[in-house]
């Protein structure tokens, strides 16, 4: 990972590459049959064409001919991006398909042999979101089954490395803290342990783990916890007023937040059956 910052962008040469964070939309495609007769059959019944190219996960609970399978599903016009790990993995890993965890498991964490370079990326976003509020404490809107989703556009610009560590490889990465503010347009993302920030998230920011978030200032733009399905994660805020919210898939936008939540000190968690709840920490 590295530190990008617009400060640095005269200052030499692109890097090749840089992670970061983005919400995404797709949804999950469940199947109890490997008969591809009768999943044409149902895929002629749900889809009414076929060029909806709706990225999706195969989640299989029988063995499959995983190469037929995704050649019907592209002729419907759906984008098989990966697999639920389970029967499929080593077609999967044949066809150099992504492999996604099942619901509530978490990347295997590995004691690290140095400390982790952090990535924040620039970002400039335009956003449109619901309207619609809800002063409800349990909330559950799910990414993988939202059928409107946000219209959102964005460039990224990746500047010059201000790090003068050596990276790491994953197997390395721990839980990590962040002292400086993450300000508007930047992305700060991190896999493999709890993201903890000391300082606080601005409106048009962003702050993404697969584990638990922790955020000691005031937490504005998008938080995301969980972010690959770890429904254990949680999210901790000392002032809270995020424009988006998101543990493990299921997300809630600001203006459905319980308004009695707001800039106050919260937890956040996904409770089964419920979705997001979200709990006022009280000082004493």
């Amino acid at each position: 990972m590295t530190i990008s910052n617009n400060d640095n962008q005269a200052s030499g040469a692109v890097p090749a590459l840089a992670f970061y964070g983005k919400m995404l939309t797709f949804s999950r495609l469940q199947f109890s049959t490997n008969d591809l007769g009768v999943i044409d059959t149902e895929l002629a019944k749900t889809l009414s064409n076929k060029s909806s190219n709706i990225p999706i996960l195969i989640d299989s609970e029988v063995e499959q001919d995983l190469s037929a399978l995704v050649e019907l599903l592209w002729s419907w016009g759906l984008q098989p991006i990966g697999i639920v790990t389970g029967t499929l993995d080593e077609q999967a890993r044949a066809q150099r398909l992504a492999i996604f965890p099942a619901d509530g498991k978490r990347i295997e964490r590995i004691l690290p042999s140095k400390k982790v370079p952090t990535q924040v990326s620039s970002s400039s976003e335009n956003k449109s979101a619901d309207s619609d509020s809800s002063n409800d404490v349990a909330i559950n809107e799910t990414a993988s089954n939202a059928t409107d989703t946000a219209s959102e556009n964005a460039t990224e610009t990746t500047i010059s490395t201000v790090t003068a560590e050596t990276l790491v490889s994953a197997e390395h990465i721990t839980s990590l803290i962040y002292d400086q503010m993450l300000r508007s347009g930047q992305s700060l993302n991190h896999v493999g342990g709890d993201l903890i920030l000391t300082n606080s998230v601005n409106s048009g920011a962003e702050a993404i783990t697969d584990n638990s978030l922790h955020i000691y200032g005031r937490a504005q733009g998008r938080l995301v916890a969980g972010a690959t399905g770890d429904k254990d994660a949680r999210i901790f805020c000392q002032v809270f007023n995020p424009s988006l919210v998101s543990v493990a898939g299921t997300y809630c936008l600001r203006d459905n937040l319980p308004e009695h939540v707001i800039d106050k000190s919260v937890q956040v968690r996904f409770i089964e059956g419920e979705g997001l709840v979200f709990t006022v920490m009280d000082d004493a």
